[in-house]
C-alpha cells in the first residue's frame, strides 16, 4: 500500500486511541467501531495453516495485493483483546466447541483451527477426523475439539417417496449438537437459493406441504422452531450458545456508495467509518428479534455491521474456482475478526 494511504490508515489508529482513552469508562459495545490499520496482523500465515479449503484460500490462488490483511477492528470505547490461541486453549480445556450452519460457517470454522494451529509448537498432539455432516480437529494436549456440522438451513430436509421436503418445524440433529459446551449457529445464505441447487422440492410447516412459500417468513419460521429448540431441549447451564448475524455480500456497489460497481473484484480497502451506507439486511433484522424472544440465555455474535464495511476482505476471483465469490471471506482475513470476537466473549 502507497505511503499516502498508509499515513491515512495511521491517522486513524492515532484517533481510535485517542477516543478510546477518552470514553474508556464508557460501556464496551465491541461490535461499535471501525476497521484501523494494523502492521501487526495478520495474526497468522495462512501458507502454514493445514485445514484452508481453496474456496477461501486467497494467497494461494494469487491475490496479489495484501493490504486487505492489514486491518484490524477497533471497537469505539475498548480495544477489542489479540486471539491468545493459548490462553483459549486453557480456558476451554476439556470443551467441545461445535459451528453449525452453512459454508460459512465453515469459513469461520476454518479460521479458528488456523488461529489454533498457528500458536501451537510442531510437535502437538493434532488430529482430524470427518463423520458424516461432521468434521472435528481435536488438541489433543488440552483436550479441546473444534467441530463443523454442516446444516444449511438447522431446520430439517427429509427424503420422501414424492422428493426432498423442507420441513420448517423439525430438528432432529440437536439431540447431537447439544451435547457440546460452545454453540455457534448460522444459516441465511442458501434461504433465496432456487433452481437446480435449491435443497428442497416441498415445504412442510405443521400439517401443510407446501411447493413454495415466502422465502422470507420461510426463513423467520425455521429460526422460531431453532429457539424453541434451544429453550426445551439445551441446558444452558452446561452450554454456551450463540448465533451469528448474517454475513454481508458484496455484489451491488450501490450498497457501500460505489454506484455501477457490480462485485468485489476491484475492492482493495474497508468502508471508511461505522455507518455502512445501505442499513441492515432486513434477514440480520429478523435474526435480532427472534433471538430477543429466546427465554434462555443466547448471545448475538453481531458480525453483520462490521463486516458490511469489509467489501475487500472476499476472494473475488482468486480461489480455486476462478469464479467470483463476494459472499464467502479469505482466509486469513475477516473471520478471524468474529473468532476474536467470540473468543471475547467466551473468557
Amino acid at each position: 500500500m502507497g505511503d499516502r494511504i498508509r499515513r491515512g490508515w495511521c491517522a486513524i489508529v492515532i484517533l481510535s486511541a485517542l477516543v478510546i482513552a477518552t470514553t474508556c469508562d464508557s460501556k464496551c459495545d465491541l461490535y461499535q467501531g471501525s476497521w484501523v490499520y494494523d502492521e501487526t496482523y495478520p495474526m497468522y500465515d495462512s501458507s502454514k495453516c493445514p485445514h484452508i479449503r481453496k474456496e477461501y484460500d486467497c494467497l494461494k490462488y494469487g491475490r496479489p495485493d495484501l493490504t486487505y490483511l492489514k486491518f484490524r477492528w477497533q471497537p469505539t470505547n475498548c480495544p477489542l483483546p489479540r486471539f491468545d490461541a493459548e490462553g483459549f486453549l486453557r480456558k476451554m480445556s476439556g470443551k467441545k466447541i461445535l459451528y453449525v450452519g452453512d459454508s460459512l460457517s465453515l469459513n469461520q470454522w476454518q479460521s479458528m483451527v488456523c488461529l489454533l494451529h498457528s500458536a501451537l509448537p510442531p510437535q502437538s498432539n493434532i488430529t482430524e477426523e470427518s463423520i458424516n455432516s461432521a468434521t472435528t480437529v481435536t488438541y489433543q494436549d488440552y483436550g479441546v475439539s473444534v467441530s463443523i456440522f454442516t446444516s444449511h438451513y438447522l431446520v430439517d430436509v427429509v427424503q420422501e417417496k414424492f422428493g426432498r421436503v423442507l420441513k420448517l418445524d423439525s430438528i432432529t440433529d440437536g439431540d447431537t449438537w447439544k451435547e457440546n459446551d460452545v454453540l455457534i449457529f448460522n444459516t441465511w445464505l442458501w434461504w433465496y437459493v432456487r433452481g437446480e441447487k435449491q435443497a428442497w422440492d416441498y415445504i412442510q410447516i405443521g400439517g401443510k406441504l407446501l411447493k413454495d412459500m415466502d422465502r422470507m417468513a420461510a426463513f423467520h419460521e425455521a429460526l422460531k422452531t431453532w429457539a424453541n429448540w434451544v429453550d426445551s431441549d439445551v441446558d444452558t447451564q452446561k452450554t454456551t450458545v450463540f448465533f451469528q448475524g448474517v454475513s454481508p455480500s458484496h455484489y451491488n456497489g450501490v450498497d457501500w456508495g460505489e454506484k455501477g460497481v457490480m462485485n468485489c473484484a476491484n475492492e482493495k480497502l474497508p468502508v471508511r467509518g461505522s455507518t455502512y451506507p445501505s442499513g441492515i439486511p432486513t434477514a440480520e433484522t429478523v435474526v435480532e428479534q427472534v433471538i430477543s424472544g429466546v427465554r434462555k440465555p443466547v448471545s448475538l455474535l453481531n458480525i453483520t455491521r462490521l463486516s458490511q464495511l469489509r467489501k475487500d476482505g472476499h476472494p473475488s476471483s482468486f480461489n480455486a474456482f476462478k469464479g467470483m465469490d463476494c459472499t464467502h471471506w479469505c482466509v486469513a482475513g475477516v473471520p478471524d475478526t468474529w473468532n476474536q470476537l467470540l473468543s471475547a466473549s467466551l473468557i
